[in-house]
């Protein structure tokens, strides 16, 4: 949270936006809602709710950031008076949304945050992502960031990742991709000090 604050602080930011999960208590992501299913261990296959042959596995989760539960909240170290706006994601039952902007069902898709069209309206055209989780929310965030045109900087200290033996295949992938892996005292970042 220190340098993600410490980020917060920066002048050249057009916009500071957080987003938080914020799951209905019956989430299919959530084990708790699969018997005899474990957390970290487990999958399930998420059905597009409009078109039963699109369909993908996700990883089950501990029950978290669950609506109108102190869970669902920001984190309170979290510096949220430098917030401009909060996107909650992963609102919907059915379907598990890592991505800031969108889930990754396209035909059709079940559920838009509106971050990119809040980005453009801002005229955004870099875009900068912190937070949990570096290997899940984070990535899949700074991918489509990247797939709606916009410059996109990871910030390494600024994330952790849950399989953090796993990390440096998945930070390739990202760097693979387009995405800049940064660090928080590299020029990417120094710039906006300015």
């Amino acid at each position: 949270m220190p340098v993600v604050n410490s980020l917060l602080s920066l002048p050249g930011f057009v916009t500071r936006i957080a987003t938080k999960d914020w799951h209905p208590a019956d989430h299919i992501s959530f084990a708790a809602n699969h018997p005899g299913k474990q957390p970290y261990a487990d999958t399930c296959t998420v059905v597009n709710p409009s078109n039963p042959e699109e369909r993908y596995e996700t990883r089950l989760w501990p029950v978290h950031c669950v609506q109108d539960t102190p869970g669902g909240r920001l984190v309170p170290e979290l510096d949220a008076a430098q917030l401009d706006r909060v996107i909650e994601k992963g609102t919907h039952a059915a379907v598990e949304m890592y991505s800031a902007f969108y889930d990754p069902l396209t035909d059709p898709r079940v559920s838009d945050s509106g971050l990119a069209a809040a980005l453009r309206d801002e005229g955004v055209t870099d875009v900068y992502v912190v937070g949990l989780a570096a290997d899940y929310c984070v990535r899949s965030t700074a991918l489509d960031a990247l797939k709606e045109g916009f410059n996109t900087f990871l910030i390494e200290e600024g994330t952790r990742a849950v399989d953090a033996a796993k990390w440096a295949d998945c930070r390739s992938g990202i760097e693979e991709a387009g995405v800049k892996v940064v660090s928080v005292d590299g020029p990417e970042v120094k710039r906006l000090g300015r």
